[in-house]
């Protein structure tokens, strides 16, 4: 393949990862409501990405999507705006941490290539995170797609990344953990893939690795 002149990568579970799992904070906002479970914290993961291109603020999101997820099950909307909002008050965007090897993988990169970050998520939620582990120190830009264009998978948010970056489709690889927004998205955008995954199972990413550990060389180097 042409030689990587850009890199970028997705940002939750790829670079960070928050101290306290959504899980764990959503166990907490029931018990602070005082109601049994009203959903399974996986159809939050499902649906944030729809909400995040109709909401502007990660605690408006989150609303948003409560309420509906209540209305669906046959409460009231109030009653997961409560919830919700008792999440809100149990979370802080600033309670993460870089995963394991990407500050030495981020060190080494930063020496080789142009390096982004397109993420799906509120860009009051997301540069507080990025400003906590300090990957501005490596990091030239950053796309919060559902804001600034459309969410992943569609190619908007990949392309507005390689225009501030002087890149190209056929110079620029993708890293994310997730198969549907970021290998579907760099395939939409006609960019190399690298899927972080422990799944075993086809899929149309250029490269598939377990963790960050096993970027050191870089797959498109061997």
């Amino acid at each position: 393949m042409t030689a990587i002149e850009t890199v970028l990568f997705d940002l939750d579970n790829t670079l960070v990862q928050y101290r306290r799992s959504p899980g764990e904070l959503l166990s907490i906002a029931y018990d602070s409501v005082g109601v049994d479970p009203l959903f399974p914290v996986e159809d939050y993961y499902e649906r944030f990405d729809e909400f995040a291109e109709q909401t502007n603020s990660i605690d408006e999101l989150r609303s948003a999507c409560f309420g509906t997820l209540a209305v669906e099950r046959g409460y009231e909307r109030e009653l997961g705006e409560d919830v919700a909002a008792a999440f809100s008050e149990e979370r802080d965007q600033r309670n993460v941490e870089l995963l394991p090897q990407a500050a030495s993988v981020l060190d080494r990169f930063h020496d080789q290539y142009r390096l982004g970050i397109v993420t799906n998520g509120t860009p009051d939620a997301q540069r507080k995170k990025i400003a906590a582990v300090g990957l501005e120190q490596w990091i030239e830009t950053v796309v919060f797609a559902g804001t600034e264009t459309p969410v992943k998978p569609a190619s908007e948010p990949f392309k507005k990344a390689l225009t501030v970056l002087d890149g190209t489709p056929e110079t620029t690889v993708h890293i994310g953990d997730s198969l549907e927004s970021d290998i579907y998205g760099a395939v939409n955008a006609g960019l190399a893939s690298v899927w972080l995954t422990n799944e075993e199972t086809d899929s149309p990413a250029t490269y598939t690795v377990q963790s960050l550990a096993e970027l050191s060389p870089p797959p498109w180097q061997r």
